[in-house]
């Protein structure tokens, strides 16, 4: 038997028994963990053991400890944040990206990976329909999917400013002027900083959180030189779409490049009745996802799309005597994402895509704004609570009176256990949020939903 094998059978049994033990438990446990993380340090602290642990005893132990302090987020009735669960092609599929433990950066040396990864941005592309010339670069979340799409934006306007960033940094360089909508979400501010372009300026948005393009274009013409328009495709609170077509003349008008960050909303793309949301958008130059979102593949997998492909390979890529590249195709994946050495992330989606098929990627997309509508509508009628946005996507903001109130309704909720909804603040008052992420979520969850909060309510105002 060769060296090792014996080990990996007994190690990847129990890990494949405990998890599907944690995915068999997701129907019926409490959503939320019963341990905080400073109650499980005892456990996975203290000193350095001197001895080894044989590695399925390590697996059992893991499993065992960490199962209080664990959230059902791959559960239809977790609604938090905008988390997604993970589907089974995807999942299974990751689990093979570990076994192969491939560094999905060369053409060269990973061939399988890379043409999978290819497969999958080109798939994309036709699924979103966005130009078929773009790039498409796998990275951790819809935060580098962002900062990619960006360093691509910088790269071109300062080169076709005259300015080598390469040779001569940011110092001196001219400025880009950076505009966002006063609803954007603040990753991608922190996208900004991270490429040294500062504080944006923020244009006025509509009640649901849309970006007004007049303010953009009177904005846009109080300076001269670079900028830089963020669109948003899917507001963290109400599900709302900028208005791609009219923003995006505005911008081009003025010379910017346009980056439309799509963390959850750019699938909307792929469900024919919700395509509308997203009319326009692909006259954007560049646009970033986050994969595990909607399409639900495993953590972490973000998906930056460059229209400009030497823009983001001049401002991604690099050059060292001791990479093979592979001269043939579409470039190496390094190219196209702040990373050199990472996992095959692509391969999960490929699966999910694979698995799913354009009409399975449309029925998903579909179900998960159904369902935020169907708990949108089961809410509205209960006395006292207010649905706060228009429900055309999958988010929901509820409140019930005032702030104090509407805590209390949250706290109680997440003490319950049945479901698990995030609070936020929103136009000034405290709201509880709904997010519909999940491909399990369905109709008994749906209405487990609208009893939780419904009860959740009653008790709160009957105390």
């Amino acid at each position: 038997m060769p060296r090792g094998d014996a080990d990996y059978s007994r190690a990847l049994a129990r890990a494949v028994h405990h998890s599907t033990a944690w995915l068999h438990s997701l129907a019926d446990r409490p959503v939320g963990p019963s341990r905080t993380a400073h109650d499980l340090g005892a456990a996975f602290g203290g000193p350095l053991p001197r001895q080894g642990m044989p590695a399925e005893e390590v697996i059992d132990f893991l499993a065992r400890n960490a199962e209080p302090g664990l959230m059902a987020m791959p559960s239809g009735r977790f609604f938090g944040w905008v988390i997604g669960g993970t589907l089974p092609a995807a999942l299974a599929s990751d689990w093979l990206v570990s076994a192969w433990d491939q560094n999905a950066c060369f053409r060269y040396a990973t061939p399988a990976a890379a043409a999978i990864e290819e497969s999958a941005g080109a798939w994309l592309l036709e699924l979103l329909g966005l130009p078929r010339e773009s790039d498409v670069g796998f990275v951790t979340g819809a935060t580098m999917a962002n900062f990619t799409g960006m360093a691509a934006a910088r790269w071109r306007l300062l080169t076709d400013a005259g300015w080598d960033l390469d040779r001569d940094g940011l110092a001196g360089a001219p400025r880009i002027r950076c505009y966002v909508g006063r609803e954007r979400h603040d990753t991608v501010d922190l996208g900004l900083r991270y490429l040294g372009l500062g504080q944006p300026t923020a244009v006025a948005a509509d009640r649901e959180g849309r970006l007004i393009p007049a303010a953009l274009d009177a904005a846009l013409a109080e300076g001269g030189g670079p900028a830089l328009v963020c669109l948003q495709a899917g507001n963290v609170h109400s599900g709302a779409f900028d208005p791609f077509p009219e923003a995006i003349a505005v911008a081009r008008k003025h010379g910017a490049w346009v980056h439309v960050d799509g963390a959850f909303g750019l699938w909307a793309a792929a469900a024919p009745g919700l395509r509308h949301l997203t009319s326009g958008y692909g006259e954007a130059d560049s646009w970033a996802t986050d994969a595990h979102k909607t399409l639900n593949v495993p953590y972490d997998c973000g998906i930056a799309i460059v229209r400009d492909a030497a823009a983001l390979r001049s401002a991604m890529g690099l050059h060292a005597s001791y990479l093979v590249h592979d001269a043939e195709g579409p470039g190496d994946p390094f190219e196209k994402v702040p990373e050199l050495s990472r996992r095959a992330r692509g391969v999960p989606v490929w699966a999910a895509l694979k698995s799913l098929g354009g009409d399975g990627v449309a029925a998903q997309v579909h179900g998960l704004a159904a369902a935020a509508s169907d708990i949108a509508a089961g809410l509205a009628v209960l006395d006292g609570v207010e649905v706060l946005n228009d429900v055309g996507y999958t988010q929901v903001c509820v409140a019930f009176g005032d702030d104090h109130t509407t805590r209390a309704v949250t706290a109680r909720i997440i003490d319950d256990g049945r479901v698990w909804m995030s609070g936020s603040r929103w136009h000034g008052r405290d709201i509880l949020r709904i997010s519909v992420s999940n491909w399990q979520t369905a109709g008994e969850d749906v209405g487990t939903a609208v009893a939780a909060v419904g009860s959740a309510f009653a008790a709160v105002r009957s105390g």
